[in-house]
């Protein structure tokens, strides 16, 4: 018998292995690119941005549906000053709200730039709502001795704001609405039942508590709208690697079904604390049309 004849493996040309360099090349350059890229991005561009979300609750009717307006957390600080709040002011103007809500953290660290005080309250004057403008306390405006000028500073600006304690307002066609207001859960004092003691005759109540996940004391309350922020949405959004808050970990984005009756919007916020950066988080203001 005859040996076969053995084959010779065929010899890589010298452009297959020239186009083999240029794709690895691209996928090198393309990853150094991203390693560049995201952190530009994370702190120099959507930390700027701001975005609008909207969201219709409940029944279409032939009445005219409430307007409401909230944000959260502006966390004013060295890398988030004052004057970068035109842009959130020119968005929520822009909504023409009957109620302008803001779930808390007005500061970031007020003892490290105080100066920020008054530039401060002409940014808050230049917030408008038809109703009316109102706040509650967060835990950065206890801490970092905000809790001396908090109050004073929102109030200047034309907020009220709410500390266990509530409002009815009366609309222009009679609907009553409950406006309640929860003290901050980790430095606060807060009490659901003395702020539900302020709701008599009511058509639709909405309460504000900074920490979402206490939002769950209100389940079986005939409360509405919870409506929260602090969570910061995580602020940098790791895919599969969820960062997230105290108080703030069942409940950290977006809307929540608590019960048949009560709902829960958590607001991304605007500002950033601890990194400065945001990552597919973008800062949010959220436009509620809200049919009673």
């Amino acid at each position: 018998m005859q040996n076969p004849k053995t084959k010779t493996p065929p010899r890589t040309s010298k452009k297959t292995k020239n186009k083999t360099k240029r794709v690895l090349l691209s996928i090198l350059s393309l990853f150094i690119l991203l390693i560049i890229a995201l952190p530009f991005y994370a702190w120099k561009v959507e930390p700027f941005l701001v975005h609008v979300n909207h969201v219709e609750l409940g029944k279409k009717n032939e009445r005219t549906p409430l307007n409401v307006v909230q944000i959260s957390d502006l966390q004013v600080s060295e890398y988030y000053e004052t004057n970068r709040l035109d842009k959130v002011i020119e968005k929520v103007n822009a909504q023409k709200p009957d109620i302008l809500l803001f779930t808390g953290d007005l500061f970031d660290n007020y003892s490290k730039y105080p100066e920020q005080r008054a530039p401060m309250i002409e940014k808050l004057k230049a917030f408008k709502a038809n109703i009316g403008k109102y706040a509650v306390w967060g835990n950065h405006d206890y801490g970092g001795g905000a809790v001396r000028v908090y109050e004073d500073v929102m109030s200047a600006g034309g907020f009220t704001v709410l500390r266990n304690q509530g409002e009815t307002l009366t609309l222009s066609d009679g609907r009553q609405v409950f406006l309640g207001g929860l003290d901050d859960s980790l430095l606060g004092n807060p009490s659901v039942s003395d702020t539900l003691a302020y709701r008599q005759n009511y058509d639709y109540a909405i309460t504000m508590t900074h920490e979402p996940d206490v939002a769950d004391a209100f389940i079986g309350t005939d409360t509405q709208l919870v409506l929260a922020g602090h969570s910061h949405g995580g602020q940098v959004c790791i895919p599969f690697y969820p960062i997230k808050n105290v108080l703030a970990e069942k409940y950290t984005r977006g809307l929540y079904q608590l019960d048949a009756i009560t709902q829960l919007y958590v607001n991304t916020g605007i500002g950033t604390t601890s990194i400065h950066a945001r990552f597919g988080v973008i800062p949010e203001v959220t436009q509620f049309t809200i049919y009673i």
